[in-house]
């Protein structure tokens, strides 16, 4: 969600193919390729904390659906697309599920085919929207073709957040998305932190804001102002991989300076 030219740009590092990257995809250039091992070897925990980042969105979508009852998802900062994606996640618990991705990027759109294949019952579509500007967002004509604001809508803004510096306002941002949705819609969040790693995350801050991406990882007290006026589901705002586990911990399981993402699911009264 960081980059607003129309055209591709593979002169410079990008975020989203830098995430692909560490999720060990296909859809990145070398420029992101170098930057990506580039955090790597200031951070090794990349790679677990992209994995784990998409584990809690995959547990926070069925834990909507199965227990809260939500049929509609507005998955803003989509990214480049990554199977199972929320719709299919959704949509593999509640069939009729209906979901709109949104985002700024071109490359992300010259993927968006992948974010439309719907089960007939259910719905998808893409628009090309800045979480910046959530006003042009909530009244573009594609997500009231798709979700019926007068029902519950679950906001999913994963790993998004960070990207969004406090000079533009964040929790301004996610009020006002918020604020246009009806009571028993939810707030699903992650949000990489310093907190367990300071030094090395100030390296990480240098990668990306060098390579043209401002970023703001943020502490716990911080992430948790997301979820002002919002009822917390437990544990509350936790670490990624301890957020409603599905299995036992085991030998295997990553230590909280390896994942370093506070995530988070409120319901709004």
């Amino acid at each position: 969600m960081s980059n607003t030219s129309r055209d591709l740009d593979t002169s410079r590092p990008h975020s989203a193919r830098m995430y692909d990257y560490y999720l060990g995809g296909k859809d990145h250039f070398p420029v992101d390729k170098q930057a990506a091992e580039a955090v790597a070897e200031a951070y090794p925990g990349i790679f677990t904390c992209a994995r784990e980042n998409r584990a809690f969105m995959h547990r926070a979508t069925r834990v909507l659906a199965q227990e809260h009852g939500i049929r509609q998802w507005l998955d803003i900062g989509t990214g480049i697309p990554t199977e199972p994606n929320v719709h299919q996640v959704a949509q593999s618990v509640v069939p009729e599920a209906r979901v709109v991705y949104a985002d700024n990027d071109p490359l992300v759109l010259k993927y968006a085919e992948r974010l439309m294949r719907s089960t007939p019952q259910g719905r998808t579509t893409y628009i090309e929207a800045d979480v910046n500007d959530p006003d042009s967002l909530l009244n573009a004509p594609e997500l009231s073709d798709v979700l019926d604001l007068s029902r519950p809508v679950a906001l999913s803004l994963n790993a998004l957040m960070h990207f969004i510096t406090d000079s533009a306002d964040p929790y301004g941002i996610v009020g006002r998305l918020m604020a246009a949705l009806p009571s028993g819609s939810a707030l699903a969040l992650s949000h990489c932190t310093p907190d367990f790693d300071p030094s090395t995350w100030e390296k990480v801050t240098a990668i990306y804001t060098g390579a043209g991406t401002p970023v703001q990882f943020r502490a716990q007290k911080d992430v948790a102002r997301f979820f002002e006026g919002l009822d917390l589901l437990d544990p509350g705002v936790a670490v990624g991989h301890r957020w409603r586990p599905t299995g036992p911990a085991g030998p295997e399981t990553p230590t909280d300076a390896e994942v370093s993402l506070w995530t988070g699911v409120g319901i709004k009264p």
